[in-house]
């Protein structure tokens, strides 16, 4: 039978001395309507507080709880905190920074990935607890590690990116030399062992090096969650593996990580009320829909919170509604999971002000308890959409590696070329329309789509832009602009203009210069009817065999175009040259999701207003703090509070539509 699973972190190993307090959060656990809690991340002290000495008799007692009270138990291998006695014993685990300074014992995740010892230890604890507990009727997921990220600048990860990288260049540094182009600045490498990872100390400049170090690191990452799963897979076969990714976290391809476990995961983190929550929405949104189509199936939402966090500038707790809303909106987009940092607050240390379902009063009867469990009673009444897919007929890339290579371009505006908010500009005129999006990366299949949408993309290999060309081709339409296609896959600039790869044809432009506007300056842009606003960067290009769309009327480019759209063979490219504030993305979205009969609303909605298909049914939230006026269609009604027609949506409010039987 299908499960939504709605759970906690939970850590009762820092309660051992207090029984009473673990009968009680187990009790409160099933008065919340929970199902399933997270145990064992932060645990290796506990389990080894002496090399080779185990002690698994918490671990022991608390599923035996959890399999009396049917709750399942995601079950953390303990990587993502080492114990003192490894640090101390063996010093080799902890990282070397890019200064040459080896860490000391201290936080988390501050261990070596290609560290023999760290993986020896690691693998035999791993190895123990999936013997242990591979029988247990209780286990139901492998939880790998805690939000891994970093990279260590030892001699024996130099090692480990100079051998790799001869495998990527098949020892041939000549290449190398070139794809870097290492004649900048006469950086030539002579041999393999010059090469030094970046660092403030020595090469920054060489983007063909930072590039290559970024994708060692997440080629590193990987292949340490290779030595963590082996051991479990091994022994525990069935039982799935994940690892929860953080909030469009920059530091590791996921693109690549997504192949070394069986469900994606991720930690939601939003700013509520600390900045526009429709605004907060829409990153949420995006983030779900990215990590739905890394392997384009359901996902879990591993981490949220009840209330607030501890670390964003502005702590402020959920307004009431909130917390189901938010919630709602992750299976909405494909979440087969509702968890929640933490089940009970730490009494020390650095999170013993991070919200919880339990705080330190120890009470059931706070507004945040209540909100939880009323959100596990909807959660069981839309148990049916789990494990169900979510079809989109428009994806937009977002592609972490051209993110990088954007960042570390030394042109635009460097402080923030806004990549990731150009992205969600497009993204959010779409969800205007009630579209189901995916959000995938420029080497997956464009096949299944209509519609893509890939703005700035400033890095694309040949490869991929002839796979663009391809959808374009056969009759899809794509939707892109300024910066886009400037450099291929080794950051070497494409010559003969651009877009490069061959896009130029496709769009039917070429693109000579870019204006980067001062903050607050603006340039306006328009058709024969309407007058857009162009802002942070207008780029000059020239119809090939576009045609013109809008013209700036404005700076020495007045008259120029500033959007165009190209047929090419079956299919159209719109290629925008300029950021708009928002408007002229709407008309266009408007317009073209109309002519391709893409499943959307019959009409823009209204602003705070977003919709979402999966499984049967419809969820419609509220993230203004206005009533809005909502009709449900004959026919179906509201699970969460039964109603039909014609409604005042409230403020934070949330329907799960349906049809009626």
């Amino acid at each position: 039978m299908a499960q939504l699973i709605h759970g906690s972190d939970y850590n009762p190993e820092q309660w051992l001395d207090r029984p009473d307090i673990i009968d009680g959060d187990i009790r409160l656990m099933k008065k919340a309507g929970m199902n399933s809690m997270s145990i064992g991340i932060f645990s290796w002290s506990v389990l080894e507080p002496e090399e080779g000495k185990y002690d698994f008799s918490f671990l022991d007692m608390i599923m035996e709880k959890f399999y009396q009270n049917d709750i399942k138990a995601i079950l953390a291998t303990p990587s993502g905190a080492r114990p003192r006695w490894l640090a101390e014993k063996y010093p080799e685990v902890l990282r070397t920074d890019s200064l040459g300074r080896k860490q000391v014992f201290g936080g988390r995740h501050n261990h070596c990935h290609s560290s023999p010892i760290f993986r020896e230890k690691i693998t035999a604890i791993n190895t123990l607890l999936a013997k242990r507990y591979k029988d247990h009727p209780s286990l139901f997921m492998w939880h790998i590690s805690n939000e891994l990220s970093g990279g260590c600048f030892c001699p024996r990860c130099r090692k480990a990116f100079i051998d790799y990288l001869k495998k990527q260049y098949n020892n041939d540094l000549d290449k190398l030399n070139h794809d870097w182009w290492t004649t900048f600045w006469s950086h030539t490498y002579t041999n393999w062992e010059q090469i030094e990872p970046p660092s403030p100390l020595g090469d920054t400049n060489l983007h063909g090096l930072n590039l290559a170090w970024n994708r060692f690191i997440t080629h590193l990452c990987a292949d340490y969650i290779k030595t963590e799963v082996a051991p479990l897979k091994e022994i525990t076969p069935n039982i799935p593996t994940t690892i929860n990714m953080m909030d469009m976290f920059t530091g590791l391809d996921y693109e690549v990580l997504k192949d070394e476990v069986d469900i994606i995961s991720w930690d939601n983190y939003p700013h509520w009320h600390s900045e526009n929550d429709y605004d907060a929405a829409i990153k949420a949104d995006f983030a779900h829909d990215w990590f739905r189509s890394l392997k384009h199936k359901p996902f879990f939402m591993m981490e949220s919170t009840p209330s607030l966090v501890n670390w964003q500038g502005y702590n402020r707790p959920k307004r009431p509604g909130m917390h189901i809303l938010s919630s709602l909106a992750a299976v909405a987009h494909g979440s087969d999971s509702v968890q929640y940092f933490q089940w009970r607050k730490s009494r020390g240390s650095s999170e013993k002000f991070h919200g919880a379902v339990i705080d330190h009063c120890g009470r059931d009867d706070t507004r945040v308890f209540k909100e939880v469990s009323e959100l596990g009673k909807i959660l069981q009444s839309i148990s049916d959409v789990a494990g169900t897919q979510i079809k989109s007929e428009v994806a937009i890339i977002y592609d972490t590696q051209n993110r990088w290579a954007l960042d570390d371009a030394q042109a635009l505006c460097n402080k923030d070329k806004q990549y990731f908010a150009q992205v969600l500009d497009h993204y959010r005129a779409l969800r205007k329309l009630g579209v189901n999006i995916d959000v995938i990366g420029s080497c997956q299949d464009f096949s299944s789509y209509k519609l893509i949408c890939a703005p700035m993309l400033y890095m694309i290999s040949e490869q991929n832009a002839n796979r663009l060309k391809d959808f374009v081709k056969n009759g899809g339409v794509l939707v892109s602009g300024y910066f886009s296609a400037v450099v291929n896959e080794n950051d070497l600039c494409y010559l003969g203009g651009c877009p490069g790869g061959g896009l130029g044809e496709v769009f039917g432009v070429w693109a000579e210069e870019i204006d980067t506007l001062l903050p607050g300056n603006t340039v306006s842009v328009a058709d024969e009817q309407n007058t857009y606003t162009a802002a942070d960067f207008c780029e000059v290009i020239h119809p090939t065999t576009a045609k013109t769309l809008l013209k700036y009327t404005q700076e020495f480019y007045q008259g120029t175009p500033a959007a165009c759209v190209n047929s090419y063979h079956n299919g159209k490219a719109y290629y925008i040259a300029y950021r708009d504030s928002g408007k002229f993305y709407d008309v266009l979205y408007d317009n073209i999701t109309t002519e391709l009969g893409i499943c959307r609303e019959k009409s823009v909605l209204p602003y705070g207003l977003l919709i979402q298909k999966r499984g049967g049914l419809t969820f419609v939230g509220n993230y203004s703090e206005n009533y809005i006026d909502f009709i449900i269609p004959d026919g179906s009604y509201d699970i969460v509070s039964g109603s039909q027609g014609r409604l005042s949506l409230q403020p934070y409010g949330v329907l799960a539509i349906t049809k009626k039987e």
